[in-house]
């Protein structure tokens, strides 16, 4: 590729992607870098779908980055995920291998496709002193009257992320702002040709619905009450989201049987790909070029990915 050093293969929940984006790396000598949230934590293995024996193609490791690189009940974010990303991004195009980036989380792979400036800063206590006492509505004011296109709408309603938001904003235009511009400007430059997959709905739909019942089949509230039994609490679990919390709440108690998780996992998870679809409009309103494959079955998905990627 002339104009490109990575591959980017995004798309909502239960459509295939991390096949695509596997064989794709297979075809092209590369490796993968994972862009999904919960499959950064070990033992989140069933509820996230690592689905590791997909990176295995006729008879051949596919190499992985950012899969259970972490351990709760540690938070891992977008933060920690940027700067491990740009470690392994650096590390395969070393070894003259080819970076394919797959996953769904939207909000990570926005940090490196659009380079968010999220930067190591230290605690300002005098400033922490003086933010600690205000609102999140008095917060998020301030964060937007320092950067007006903040990215992480979600830290608006949390008090703890928005005072670090503010602290590495000022940080920026105080003592400490030329170190971090220098740390900018040392990141990798991630040119992606971006691929695209969804499918319709009612597909979609079907795939969530078939996905669900062989999670649960093979073990997925065991997983959960494991974790649990090891000293994580279900607070914490249910934080993860969609699976993880239906789970806990089922064993919690707050969910009568098998049937009412199922029922309301289903519709979580369909609400969630549609966020998924949402997100990925707000990115190309901002620029972002997705090429989108035809809706057609996973191996002519495939097909036509690798020719995009030949003729670029």
């Amino acid at each position: 590729m002339k104009n490109y050093n990575c591959i980017v293969v995004l798309g909502p929940t239960a459509v295939g992607k991390t096949s695509i984006g596997v064989k794709i790396a297979h075809f092209f000598n590369g490796e993968v870098i994972s862009a999904d949230s919960r499959q950064t934590y070990n033992k989140l293995d069933i509820g996230s779908g690592k689905d590791l024996n997909e990176y295995v193609v006729d008879g051949e490791p596919v190499p992985y980055h950012l899969i259970n690189v972490c351990s709760l009940p540690d938070e891992y974010n977008v933060f920690n995920y940027q700067t491990d990303f740009y470690k392994a991004f650096n590390d395969i195009l070393s070894r003259g291998k080819l970076p394919v980036i797959v996953g769904g989380t939207g909000l990570y792979l926005d940090s490196v496709i659009s380079n968010y400036e999220l930067l190591p800063v230290e605690e300002n206590k005098k400033l922490r002193e003086e933010l600690e006492p205000k609102s999140c509505e008095e917060l998020t004011k301030i964060l937007l009257e320092l950067k007006p296109d903040y990215h992480s709408k979600n830290d608006f309603f949390e008090k703890d992320r928005l005072i670090k938001a503010i602290e590495i904003e000022t940080a920026k235009t105080g003592e400490e702002g030329e170190r971090l511009r220098k740390l900018i400007a040392d990141r990798p430059e991630v040119k992606p040709l971006i691929i695209g997959t969804t499918l319709p709905r009612p597909q979609m739909w079907e795939n969530i619905s078939i996905r669900l019942k062989e999670r649960l089949d093979e073990g997925m509230i065991e997983e959960v009450k494991e974790i649990h039994d090891s000293g994580i609490s279900y607070e914490r679990l249910e934080k993860l989201g969609l699976e993880y919390r239906y789970c806990s709440l089922f064993l919690e108690g707050k969910l009568k049987d098998k049937d009412e998780l199922y029922e309301q996992l289903f519709v979580a998870i369909r609400q969630f790909a549609k966020r998924q679809e949402t997100w990925f409009r707000m990115m190309e309103k901002k620029g972002v070029k997705i090429n989108w494959l035809k809706p057609a079955s996973k191996e002519e998905r495939i097909k036509e990915a690798v020719e995009l990627i030949k003729n670029s």
